[in-house]
């Protein structure tokens, strides 16, 4: 069945090599040539090699090669290197007129080769025989060389066409992409943006009613963390929207090594914190993850230690940057968490692991927690 006939096999690329295509021909020719020059005079010879020698120039100047085959094919009659030139002809030239000539003066030198006889002349059954052959000789290689030319103008459309369909789908998957990406803004202003907002507004009141000063202090900090929060968001959202970030767009400024004493102060906890970045500059993307590792580390700490004690380490280990959160053993579990993903460590991860370097988060001897991060700067 044809469903189950084993695959074509392909030729060794070795026997396919381009100086080997070209110069098989001419070696074929020359053995066409010992062959029929036998009891030749020289000169006959001389003709028949030259007509073998100029077959590898055949592409470059195929009808000059074409003509220089025509008097070893008029005088010795050979015939392969004539063939394959009038073949070549064919292959190269796109234009039926320069193709049809020379198809034409191969079958006139074949059919009155040297010396010319009189029965070539004469209306014969021998002689319309003997001019089929002659047609036949040169229309076959004519033919053969223009099937293979449209061969490959077809398959350079075909891959034309297949480059179009590739980049029809990539503009219909980044059309999908950016429908997806609109509905998930409107969906995160919709949620979040209205409960964040509620947020800020309540903290707002407590300040201005609250005479507590430390109460007032803690609304101050969730009206300001609610405020960011928002400014980010609607950052997050106009990306979104856009597909991506413009390039005329300014973005919003990262968080850097710089911001974290105020992370740290912000989060409420009691921690413990050592900055030893080193004197070297680290990159932008190596800074954003350390905060980043550091902010998630302490919002986990937050919703399930708030109690404990909480160590911040970030040391210049070489070209890596290593960040160490810790909390000790709370001395009370809280009654209730907030809620949580479960994708906060992981996103952290695949940032390390983007960067070149790696993160572990688990549990301590002692009963607290700890995440570490080894951050790689990139080779300069």
């Amino acid at each position: 069945m044809i469903g189950d006939a084993a695959p074509a096999r392909r030729l060794p690329p070795g026997l396919t090599a381009p100086w080997l295509m070209l110069l098989l021909p001419a070696l074929y020719s020359l053995v066409d040539a010992a062959l029929v020059a036998r009891g030749a005079p020289l000169w006959q010879s001389l003709l028949s090699v030259v007509a073998a020698v100029a077959l590898p120039w055949r592409r470059r100047f195929p009808v000059t090669v074409l003509l220089l085959t025509m008097p070893g094919s008029y005088f010795d009659d050979i015939w392969l290197a004539p063939i394959t030139a009038v073949y070549t002809v064919a292959a190269e030239h796109p234009r039926p007129r320069v193709v049809v000539p020379c198809a034409t003066l191969f079958a006139l030198v074949e059919f009155f080769h040297w010396p010319v006889s009189e029965q070539s002349f004469e209306l014969s059954r021998d002689t319309a025989l003997y001019a089929i052959q002659s047609v036949m000789l040169a229309a076959g290689p004519a033919a053969t060389g223009l099937l293979s030319r449209t061969r490959r103008e077809l398959a350079s459309r075909l891959d034309e066409l297949t480059r179009g369909q590739e980049r029809e789908s990539r503009l219909l998957a980044e059309r999908v992409l950016s429908e997806e990406r609109g509905r998930l803004a409107r969906e995160m202003h919709d949620v979040v943006s209205h409960q964040v907002s509620l947020i800020s507004i309540q903290a707002g009141a407590l300040q201005v009613s609250t005479p507590d000063p430390g109460a007032a202090g803690v609304a101050r900090t969730i009206r300001e963390l609610s405020v960011r929060t928002l400014e980010e968001l609607r950052h997050m959202v106009g990306v979104l929207r856009a597909g991506g970030p413009r390039m005329d767009t300014p973005l919003a400024p990262q968080p850097r090594l710089a911001d974290l004493p105020r992370l740290v102060e912000e989060s409420g906890l009691a921690a413990d914190t050592e900055l030893v970045p080193g004197d070297r500059p680290w990159p932008e993307a190596v800074e954003r993850a350390a905060y980043r590792t550091v902010q998630e580390a302490l919002t986990n700490i937050t919703k399930y230690a708030p109690e404990a004690a909480v160590h911040v380490r970030i040391r210049a280990r070489g070209r890596r940057l290593r960040v160490e959160v810790r909390n000790d053993a709370p001395p009370v579990r809280p009654a209730q968490t907030l809620p949580g993903g479960g994708h906060g460590l992981v996103g952290l991860r695949e940032r390390a692991q983007l960067l070149g370097g790696s993160l572990t988060a688990g549990p301590t001897p002692d009963g607290g927690f700890e995440v570490r991060a080894d951050l790689p700067a990139p080779s300069s």
